[in-house]
């Protein structure tokens, strides 16, 4: 018993008091580390503590700001025009530097391009600069120190102007995000991607003013391409649906995902390339489309064939309920091209759109898989004609998967049933919904009572609880 009050008084005199600092006894790696997990003004703070902690937030090689969190705007230029020139007498790396910019005046004063330009000296890796609500006359100028960075492997410029210059090399980076920015011309945007001798991911949102018409993306590595467009300074939505149609030239052959927030019926791809099967094509971010009360204009429906006959050799396909809408009016014209080599296809649909699928479907006559989105009930249709039932579903189809939103669980059901009385192959049947509409235990025994084509499919039914059966 002595023994064993000896024994916890020594562990409770080991213990440090409440009065004890115990992080300024850890190493400055460990501090350091710590530091460089907060943002820099909070990471600053801490210089305050001791004379040992004075300098300890340099040894972060990182500086994280957003002039919102500033008093003004010549607070938050001053505050980093310090943190640099520390950085400079420190002889201190900085890998990363990441800022968010907003002036509050057209003249606020340039300092972008001196900031990005130390930056490059300094073996950055990673920056990030977003300027926000920035008219094109006041855009920042990107230096030409930029353009030879050796060290540097992530890229994200928002709103900033980038000027030409013969000289591009950027041998480490990997991985570039270009949005809303203005370019010298087309072939400076073409030489500045091409110059990316690594680059996998690349990521460009266009603008009306942006110069460039044609978009050429020429890369041996690159894996994923993001295309999206915004529209320019003042100009109302209509503006967007009445721009002309742009460009789209890509020589990328290890291309493995290609994702469309544009409008698709905008873009010519003007190459002879066709999609590899190995491709997975996103246009679920698709959200608008230059369609009118009679449909889509002519010509765009010329670029919008040629656009899907470029991807009817993929094999995974995610469509919006915008290109479902835009495939709809298309097929009115002349049946969708033939994507026999498709497996797997994830699609939204509005409420109004449902019964358009069998028509859809006959285009994916090898189609493997399905998920439905029912997410958008801007119509409740309860009434669902008798379809026809496409080739994928007599010889194909495994896998069906349908989530309803609020208000779609009685279209989910009649999809439900559909699928299941005419999918000779069927293995799983996934019914997904939110809120408490409908009764797990009664959606079980509704779908165990259809007349199933295949004996041997697998019901899964995802309500505010998850039940599997058969």
């Amino acid at each position: 018993m002595e023994e064993s009050k000896e024994k916890e008084k020594g562990i409770c005199q080991e213990l440090p008091s409440r009065d004890d600092d115990v992080i300024s006894s850890l190493p400055d790696s460990l501090i350091s580390h710590m530091l460089s997990c907060l943002p820099t003004k909070e990471a600053v703070r801490t210089s305050v503590l001791s004379t040992r902690w004075k300098s300890l937030w340099l040894s972060v090689p990182s500086l994280r700001l957003a002039s919102h969190d500033f008093p003004d705007y010549n607070s938050f230029v001053s505050f980093v025009d310090k943190s640099i020139d520390l950085y400079r007498e420190e002889n201190s790396c900085l890998h990363k530097l990441e800022l968010v910019i907003r002036k509050e005046n057209d003249n606020d004063q340039s300092c972008v391009t001196r900031w990005i330009d130390f930056v490059s000296t300094r073996k950055v890796n990673h920056l990030d600069l977003e300027c926000i609500l920035v008219k094109r006359e006041f855009l920042e100028a990107v230096p030409l120190s930029l353009y030879l960075c050796e060290s540097l492997l992530y890229l994200r410029l928002h709103r900033v102007s980038l000027s030409g210059s013969e000289s591009v090399s950027l041998p480490r980076l990997k991985t570039m995000c270009l949005e809303q920015n203005v370019y010298a011309d087309e072939a400076f945007l073409e030489s500045f991607i091409s110059s990316c001798p690594v680059l996998e991911d690349l990521s460009i949102v266009r603008r009306d003013d942006d110069n460039v018409k044609v978009l050429r993306v020429h890369s041996q590595t690159l894996t994923s391409l993001t295309l999206g467009f915004e529209p320019g300074d003042g100009h109302m939505l209509f503006h967007y649906f009445d721009r002309e149609i742009l460009g789209l030239f890509i020589d990328s052959p290890r291309l493995k995902h290609l994702n469309f927030n544009d409008d698709v019926s905008k873009c010519h791809i003007l190459s002879n390339f066709i999609m590899s099967p190995s491709v997975k094509v996103n246009l679920g971010g698709v959200r608008y489309m230059s369609y009118y009360s009679d449909g889509v204009a002519f010509s765009n429906q010329h670029v919008a064939r040629s656009f899907f006959t470029r991807v009817s050799r993929v094999k995974d396909l995610v469509i919006s309920e915008t290109i479902m809408k835009l495939i709809d009016f298309c097929m009115k014209v002349e049946p969708l091209p033939q994507f026999r080599d498709l497996s797997c296809l994830e699609a939204k649909v509005c409420l109004v759109d449902v019964e358009l699928l069998p028509k859809l479907l006959e285009s994916f006559p090898n189609l493997n898989s399905i998920v439905l989105d029912l997410t958008r009930p801007t119509i409740i249709t309860e009434q669902i004609t008798v379809w026809d039932v496409p080739q994928c579903l007599l010889l194909s189809l495994e896998f069906v998967e349908i989530k309803c939103c609020c208000k779609a669980e009685v279209v989910g059901m009649k999809l439900a049933e559909y699928f299941a009385e005419n999918s000779v192959f069927l293995k799983k049947l996934v019914l997904r919904w939110r809120g408490y509409v409908l009764d797990e235990d009664s959606v079980l025994r509704d779908l165990l009572a259809l007349s199933w084509r295949s004996t041997t499919c697998q019901i899964e039914v995802c309500g505010p609880l998850n039940k599997t059966c058969r």
